[in-house]
């Protein structure tokens, strides 16, 4: 029989804290003796993911927004399907609307070679694009294989010279994601299994309930379902970095349960925390009230400000959100660049000389209040380095906002505020989100 000694009972003690911590207060959770790479593109993140699916023994999850029929992409499939083909338990879920156009063929090819794919807001049907819960997608890009190695990023299946609505490019577009290992991959594993679940029981939750009916131990069997649907529980993570060993990182998540606004609360709470730069890169930046007070707040006090937003616009209104706040920005010396080599799609920070993050989540209200989106938090110097010699090379072909310029000054400009505001305050209503913005 097991003893238990004083330290063991300390853990689980502190083990069960940590667990009511991360459902209360929702704020990042690290772990220490983690190792992150940094991956610039699908040209270097595909193939980290081919090997990592190569070697996988037995276990391979995948959550994405978009999975596109191009080479790069082609060459996770076939991983995918090798892994599944000689045993490894494969599950992939992607998103119904951002994954519509190749979304048949794919579920084909994968369920053809034992994948088990998941569709998350499948859109089908006529009467799906009526319904307001279509407004909230699944945005995520995770990848865990064995709960040992995990990837995490804003870049989708998706070949960095191509884009869905303007065809091929170019130059590649500006993207990024980590591949990691150590004890931040469990929350990350356990976040894409419920993001695949929740997904295949939307569409065999009659069945899931009949075979728990039947079942000689229902209770059992509904409380191993419910384990498997909750995202993230921060199990063996604590909530201060300092004491952990090198690299400490948290898994950030943004879901409508529980982790609402965790994302926006850490980025805010980090600007705030900022003696001497922020540096962020969004494809998307149309922040809240309180995100905007917090950056503003750290640029007169004399933080150094910069932000890397788009300058060829995927989507025009994206750009004029944007646009919208560039003269509240510049008027309190924030200076913005425009990336024009290629299209941003990248979603990163640092903040000082050892906060970073990296992940799907856009500054806008679409990923801080409605999709499911996750990031990674890395507290290391030599992580966040790299990272800005990343953001500075950006900054060298990007173009500088001149300040001295007023961007729509006048009527036209306050009318332009305030179309973006409306428009931003309707979908929001539409998609039932609630709290200010």
């Amino acid at each position: 029989m097991a003893i238990d000694t004083p330290d063991s009972v300390a853990d689980a003690a502190s083990r069960s804290a940590l667990r009511r911590l991360w459902g209360l207060v929702q704020r990042p959770v690290f772990s220490g003796g983690n190792a992150v790479q940094l991956l610039r593109g699908g040209d270097t993140l595909f193939p980290s993911m081919v090997d990592a699916i190569q070697r996988a023994r037995h276990e391979v999850c995948l959550a994405t927004y978009i999975f596109h029929d191009s080479p790069g992409a082609n060459l996770v499939a076939e991983a995918l399907v090798g892994a599944a083909q000689r045993g490894v338990l494969v599950r992939v879920v992607v998103d119904g609307f951002g994954t519509l156009a190749c979304l048949s063929a794919l579920r084909q090819r994968l369920c053809d070679g034992g994948v088990q794919v998941a569709v998350y807001r499948p859109i089908d049907r006529w009467w799906n694009w009526f319904q307001p819960a279509q407004l909230r997608r699944l945005h995520l890009k995770l990848c865990v294989v064995d709960a040992e190695v995990g990837f995490v990023g804003g870049i989708n299946l998706l070949d960095d010279r191509f884009d869905l609505s303007h065809g091929p490019t170019e130059q590649p577009r500006l993207d990024f994601a980590v591949r990691l290992s150590g004890p931040v991959v469990a929350p990350i594993h356990q976040a894409t299994l419920a993001a695949w679940t929740r997904a295949h029981l939307g569409r065999s939750l009659k069945h899931e309930a009949l075979a728990i009916a039947r079942s000689t131990q229902p209770l059992a069997r509904l409380r191993r379902l419910v384990r498997r649907l909750r995202m993230a529980s921060g199990r063996g993570l604590q909530a201060m970095p300092g004491d952990l060993a090198a690299v400490r990182a948290a898994f950030v998540l943004r879901d409508n349960l529980r982790q609402r606004r965790t994302i926006e609360r850490s980025y805010i709470d980090a600007i705030r925390r900022s003696t001497m730069r922020i540096d962020l890169v969004t494809a998307y930046f149309y922040p809240g009230q309180s995100f905007r007070r917090a950056l503003l707040q750290a640029a007169r006090r004399g933080v150094k400000v910069r932000l890397l937003l788009q300058g060829k616009l995927d989507y025009r209104i994206a750009g004029l959100a944007a646009r919208a706040l560039y003269d509240e920005m510049l008027g309190e010396g924030v200076r913005i660049y425009e990336y024009t080599p290629a299209y941003l799609h990248a979603k990163v920070a640092v903040i000082d000389d050892e906060w970073a993050t990296v992940g799907s989540s856009n500054i806008d209200p679409l990923s801080l209040l409605l999709n499911l989106e996750a990031n990674v938090i890395v507290r290391d110097a030599a992580f966040a380095a790299e990272l800005s010699a990343q953001f500075d090379a950006a900054v060298a072909v990007s173009v500088e906002i001149d300040p001295s310029q007023k961007y729509r000054p006048g009527l036209l400009g306050a009318l332009r505020r305030g179309f973006v505001a409306w428009i931003a305050r309707v979908y929001l209503r539409v998609a039932g989100s609630t709290g200010r913005y």
